[in-house]
């Protein structure tokens, strides 16, 4: 948390450095949270998966990357970013070899619990938004969490590269190549990070701190609306490549590119979503968020052609859940205890990667191969982004009393 001992001036001198190598650690670690779903038809072929098979293959790392935010999430209100990061980056490599020597192997229920375990790098995002969060003044803390936020273009990275990887350096080594770099950052991290020199540590027992967090209406309200909006992001950027080849006969590397592009959109619109919150206040950045996905939903249910409808169409889906991603931390950031960022942020980034799991198991059971079609899954997103806008309106009073427990 900050507390009256830290100065503007102290704040300022370490802001830039610490937020670059959080957003450097939060993007690699991303990139390999993403490293199976890029791969995806590949695997679908090499593996002879079902549509349901594959979907659970893709989804499976963002259950770990999820729920563990909880429990790192709270870690880091007692530890801090600058051990807390080192720490998943350094676990997470051994996993991403694993999957290099299942998808070698050829076996899909190996490749299932190496992929559950992988989600750890996921869990960084709730090491990072506190960690920034103590570095910087209300004012400021929408900007900095959205710039932290960008890193989510790891997805983007892993979109673009992983496949392209493979083609250059081979499936393997794709995989040692990226766990080396979660090394090289972990020890960047290690030797450069600092924490907030207004940042002291809460070593309040993890459950009760928990509790805690959970009693407060905010963070469940913010968990709703970020499995809408980062949820959102999580599934497509995750589904995408399977849904551009069933839909629009892409292959992998094609796939991977607008699959690039889709994050890309959504990372740019991230920062910009926590600087529009921070001026004209995160509800009304939210609802626009929200009620535009719904929108582009309906819009791609009609299947729009190649390549211009179909291009705009996914940018601005991603567009609007960046915007979201990014107004809902802060608002986050504005109404919660300081002492409960990190429990805060774990629980409500766990609901945001939940809300990326559920979609692409709903994508791929209620998929009809027959007709190429995605129509029930789409109307249900149509239904689920129209009830968050709905909820951003009517369900949140319009100062929300983060200390309240009711």
């Amino acid at each position: 948390m900050t507390t009256a001992t830290s100065t503007p001036a102290a704040l300022r001198a370490g802001q830039t450095l610490n937020l670059a190598l959080a957003t450097l650690a939060f993007c690699i670690s991303f990139w390999a949270w993403n490293l199976i779903a890029p791969l995806g038809v590949r695997y679908a072929e090499d593996l002879d998966l079902s549509s349901t098979q594959k979907s659970v293959l893709v989804a499976i790392p963002i259950v770990v990357g999820s729920l563990g935010r909880i429990l790192t999430g709270a870690l880091t209100d007692r530890f801090g970013g600058r051990l807390m990061f080192p720490i998943l980056l350094v676990a997470t490599a051994p996993f991403v070899v694993l999957v290099a020597v299942a998808g070698e192997l050829g076996s899909y229920p190996m490749m299932l619990i190496v992929g559950f375990f992988l989600g750890i790098a996921g869990t960084t995002f709730a090491v990072g938004i506190p960690f920034v969060n103590a570095w910087y003044e209300p004012s400021k803390r929408g900007f900095a969490t959205g710039i932290f936020g960008a890193g989510m273009g790891g997805t983007a990275l892993s979109a673009f590269f992983t496949p392209r990887f493979v083609s250059w350096f081979g499936y393997v080594a794709t995989h040692v190549i990226i766990a080396i770099a979660l090394v090289v950052v972990a020890v960047l991290v290690w030797m450069f990070m600092h924490d907030s020199p207004g940042w002291q540590p809460n070593r309040a027992a993890v459950t009760p701190k928990l509790i805690a967090a959970a009693k407060l209406p905010i963070t469940w309200q913010m968990s709703l609306l970020y499995a809408a909006t980062f949820g959102g992001f999580v599934a497509f950027s995750t589904y995408l490549p399977t849904y551009l080849k069933d839909i629009y006969d892409f292959d992998l590397q094609a796939a991977g590119t607008r699959t690039a592009g889709f994050a890309v959109a959504a990372v740019i619109a991230r920062p910009i979503g926590g600087v529009l919150s921070d001026r004209f206040g995160p509800r009304l950045i939210t609802l626009i968020s929200c009620a535009g996905a719904a929108v582009l939903a309906i819009w791609m249910i009609t299947e729009p052609p190649l390549e211009i409808p179909a291009g705009i169409n996914f940018v601005l889906m991603a567009a609007c859940m960046g915007l979201g991603s990014g107004s809902v931390f802060a608002w986050v950031a504005q109404a919660s205890p300081p002492e409960r960022v990190g429990s805060v942020t774990g629980i409500v980034g766990a609901a945001g990667g939940m809300g990326g799991f559920f979609p692409p198991m709903v994508m791929g059971a209620t998929y009809n191969a027959a007709e190429h079609s995605y129509t029930i899954g789409l109307t249900l997103l149509v239904v689920f982004a129209t009830g968050a806008a709905l909820f951003t309106i009517f369900g949140i009073k319009r100062k929300p009393d983060a200390l309240s427990s009711g």
